[in-house]
């Protein structure tokens, strides 16, 4: 049997990541992996990376372990690059633009230091001409639809913004045929394993689950499956969960996420994508 680490966060125990761990250490067993599990308060020492399995599955943000492990000469899954990329939806953006995935129009918010804050927003009508109201607005590092906004005037959008000094932002146009409702697809070693819709009722305009959206049952298209792949990619994604809009022209990337959970993904589809990580690991643990 083949042994790795599972990397969790040290300071963030619930129901959800306990579930997670054991849907993906029960499904390492099943293929021949134990996965041995570690936080990342584990790691503090200088020598704490020694003798240690040579990969790990890294479900986590903490980034600068992550480049440690991978000095030290471990596999991560996800790669410490693919994890900074998906973390901040501003490197996502500025990774993807050029690659020929049709995305929403988007901005990047101008960088200001947290102890100076939004001194000036003119530049949010400048924004607004671009984009049309409301618009978007996204703090690069939140998750789970928190730290996603839409601003509905410029007075609002400045109220939005004024709490992210400091923090990566970018605005998006808003893609209204898609409001509370949008497609997530599950890719692992390069294939799509699960895919499903969600759906909002309660007039958020998120669709995520945590705001309110439900998961549903979603026949993928091929032009989703290509975008999906792609994106993964060129993101150089083991795995990863691919959200897309429904666009007037087709789908479009939303945002890519380096450890999105599979719970309601699971409810919807019958598919655990845990089997299929643990099997891509086994196929590539050197």
């Amino acid at each position: 049997m083949k042994e790795a680490l599972y990397i969790e966060n040290g300071f963030w125990q619930s129901a959800g990541t306990l579930a997670l761990r054991n849907a993906l250490t029960e499904a390492g067993l099943r293929h021949g992996l134990r996965l041995v599990v570690r936080t990342n308060r584990d790691f503090l020492r200088p020598d704490s990376l020694r003798k240690l399995p040579g990969a790990a599955l890294f479900w986590d943000k903490d980034l600068r372990l992550a480049e440690r492990m991978e000095r030290a000469g471990l596999r991560l899954f996800n790669r410490a690059d693919a994890i900074r990329q998906c973390d901040d939806k501003t490197l996502t953006w500025l990774a993807l633009r050029d690659s020929g995935i049709p995305m929403p129009d988007t901005l990047l918010c101008p960088m200001t230091f947290p102890n100076v804050g939004y001194t000036v927003t003119d530049f949010l009508q400048e924004a607004a001409d671009i984009l049309g109201l409301p618009f978007v607005i996204k703090q690069g590092r939140g998750s789970f639809g928190s730290q996603v906004y839409l601003a509905h005037s410029v007075e609002e959008a400045a109220d939005i913004l004024r709490p992210c000094a400091g923090e990566p932002v970018l605005f998006q146009r808003f893609i209204e045929e898609s409001a509370g409702r949008d497609v997530r697809v599950y890719v692992v070693g390069g294939q799509v394993v699960a895919s499903m819709g969600r759906v909002n009722l309660t007039g958020d305009f998120r669709a995520n689950v945590e705001n309110g959206g439900k998961p549903v049952q979603h026949a993928i298209t091929p032009r989703e499956e290509e975008l999906a792949l792609l994106a993964c990619r060129l993101l150089g994604l083991d795995f990863g969960g691919v959200d897309l809009l429904y666009g007037k022209d087709g789908p479009l990337l939303c945002e890519v996420n380096s450890n999105a959970h599979f719970k309601a993904l699971q409810s919807v589809s019958g598919v655990s994508p845990a089997d299929a990580i643990a099997a891509h690991m086994m196929e590539n643990i050197p």
